[in-house]
């Protein structure tokens, strides 16, 4: 079955070019041109993408994000848009996005990262629990608790958490981390990977706990027990 792919963009030429290339690569596209559209299509079908542009009339994008990700919808969702400030992906990735491509893009990166998100979004995860320390994974259910206290996670969170808590005391790099979990190497300069690991220690750390997600300078992140 084709995958549904919901597209938020006010400029019209660039609306129907994107429409048309993503049915060309086999998906079924729903397009709207602002933020509030989004959130009635949502009400009427939840799509397996969302490929959203942050300056909308009536909502935002941000505000797109904020909303959904509080209703807990776990849909992927790329952000694609002219603003391309550092602050302004950090931004978008803490508004609850998974994904961030300033334009102007390449296409053919843009359908390559939307088969990315769409490959994790579609993984199958094995019936199996993880343990390190005080923090329990449930891997079947997508489900964490640090103790006694469940964490809500965003998709990318738990994501980079289990690939962690599968190699606990294993250094991993940088481009390791980028490959198993967006499925490319963003490189060198990007921060996408620094802004998730912040999220997990303040979620992993909010009650007092002890820090476990270790930063190896130079080299990548760890998972240990104090």
């Amino acid at each position: 079955m084709a995958h549904r792919v919901l597209l938020a963009e006010d400029d019209r030429a660039t609306r129907e070019s994107l429409v048309r290339a993503l049915e060309l690569d086999g998906y079924v596209v729903r397009a709207v041109n602002d933020g509030a559209a989004v959130l009635e299509a949502f009400d009427e079908e939840t799509p397996d993408l969302l490929l959203l542009d942050l300056m909308m009339p009536n909502v935002d994008g941000l505000t797109v994000c904020r909303r959904l990700r509080s209703r807990h919808e776990r849909t992927p969702i790329l952000i694609a848009t002219a603003r391309t400030e550092v602050s302004d992906r950090v931004s978008g990735l803490d508004a609850g996005a998974d994904d961030y491509l300033p334009k102007p893009f390449d296409l053919d990166e843009l359908l390559a990262r939307v088969r990315a998100l769409l490959r994790r979004a579609t993984y199958e995860t094995p019936d199996r629990e993880l343990r390190v320390a005080d923090l329990r994974i449930d891997e079947a259910a997508r489900r964490t608790w640090r103790g006694d206290h469940e964490l809500d996670l965003t998709k990318t969170e738990f994501d980079l958490l289990q690939l962690l808590a599968r190699n606990a005391g294993i250094v991993l790099d940088h481009s390791t981390i980028y490959e198993r979990i967006w499925g490319y190497d963003f490189g060198s300069d990007s921060k996408s990977l620094a802004v998730y690991i912040g999220y997990l220690r303040r979620k992993t750390e909010e009650y007092g706990d002890a820090r476990l997600i270790q930063t190896m300078r130079g080299v990548g992140y760890t998972l240990r027990g104090p």
